[in-house]
């Protein structure tokens, strides 16, 4: 601690300075001393350092806020008392070039190096082949209890006689000589720090450091096959209206060897003739006759395994929902199952025989087939929802 610099000292600005100058200041020493432009000088790259740890504070308005309270006093999340400081001087090099490399302006230093500095070099990609996109009807009691499905696919699968590479027996190969067999090449480029070289897959080759010398003719050098392919998955309970489920590695080879693509199923729910799926409710609209709903009774309504009596209280108005617990569908979110939820309707009859006609003439003017005040107010503030 005794021997940390001050943060403004190190890049050379007042207390008062701008983020602007800060921010300039900063840049005028990460390129001064930049490993680059100084290869193998220890001094400027502890400077290069400590640069990039003042300006990780200074940089920041609230770290900086806190740093002229505190000073060097922050623990190393910015708040005082943990006497550890910021620790920016034990970060890597590619640490500082990623966190402050935008600064420098477009990509920064983080995938270049000086052509006479030490090289980076470019990470090799393994070749992905393509992903399968497949659609898998579901029924209600599918999604109910979830499914095993076993399909059959047309699939781009590894040649066997050429094990993938599309290389006559897997052996037809000679070295690149684009790239040497290194599987990169080198391009050097002029930048405002001088000649700068980047790493890029060698364009022939496409990074694997050689080349075929003779085709394999049973796949016409490609590597792969078109072929069905027998593909067994679980689908878990509670999948719903186009949901993706993927299944790792069943997906289509890439030409010339790599690894595979995935699977990816995607649910298409088959509606059910008389439920409606609401997440993980279900509804049913259940349609009474009068003498019902208003004597009550038993009645038979479908459910996702199969039917179910359910009985109807004595004076069932419309628009009263009834409901079976449990009846409905696995809920992926919050766990358990949801409802099913019974819609009353009440139909009435648009045609009457004259015996029926008279029944209900004799029922009218009787006291208790007329609403009351209260049973208007009681059945309308339930239905207020309605048309709000």
């Amino acid at each position: 601690m005794a021997n940390k610099r001050d943060y403004y000292e190190v890049l050379g600005v007042q207390k008062n300075a701008s983020a602007d100058e800060i921010k300039k200041a900063y840049r005028k020493l990460a390129l001064k001393y930049h490993p680059d432009r100084n290869p193998g000088d220890k001094e400027a790259e502890e400077k290069f350092k400590e640069a990039a740890e003042a300006y990780e504070v200074l940089g920041d308005e609230e770290k900086r806020q806190k740093y002229d309270q505190f000073g060097h006093n922050m623990g190393p999340q910015g708040f005082p008392g943990g006497g550890g400081g910021f620790h920016a001087g034990g970060m890597s090099m590619e640490d500082i070039f990623a966190q402050f490399g935008d600064i420098f302006g477009g990509g920064g230093f983080g995938g270049f190096s000086s052509a006479t500095g030490g090289r980076r070099q470019a990470r090799r990609q393994q070749r992905r082949g393509s992903d399968l996109r497949i659609r898998v009807k579901l029924n209600l009691q599918d999604i109910a209890n979830g499914v095993k499905k076993t399909l059959r696919i047309p699939t781009f699968m590894e040649c066997e006689h050429c094990k993938g590479t599309g290389a006559k027996d897997g052996v037809a190969f000679a070295t690149c000589q684009t790239c040497h067999g290194t599987g990169t090449v080198t391009q050097v480029q002029q930048s405002f720090l001088g000649p700068m070289e980047s790493v890029a897959t060698c364009p022939t080759c496409e990074g694997t450091g050689k080349v075929i010398t003779e085709r394999c003719t049973y796949c016409n050098g490609e590597g792969v096959n078109r072929k069905d392919q027998e593909i067994s998955f679980n689908i878990p309970a509670g999948a719903q209206e186009g949901q993706v489920f993927t299944v790792k590695g069943k997906g289509n080879y890439p030409r010339n060897g790599g690894v595979r693509g995935d699977l990816l199923v995607v649910i298409e729910e088959i509606k059910h003739p008389e439920l409606i799926r609401d997440g993980a409710d279900v509804i049913y609209n259940l349609m009474l006759d009068i003498p019902t709903a208003t004597l009550g009774g038993s009645v038979e309504v479908p459910t996702i395994t199969g039917r179910a009596r359910l009985n109807i209280p004595a004076g069932t108005q419309p628009g009263k929902v009834l409901r079976l617990r449990g009846k409905g569908l696995p809920d992926q979110e919050n766990g358990g199952h949801g409802d099913e939820l019974i819609n009353v309707m009440v139909y009435i009859p648009e045609k009457l025989s004259d015996e029926e006609r008279k029944t209900f003439e004799s029922l009218k003017g009787q006291p208790n087939i007329q609403a009351s005040d209260a049973d208007r107010n009681r059945i309308f503030s339930k239905l207020k929802h309605i048309f709000e």
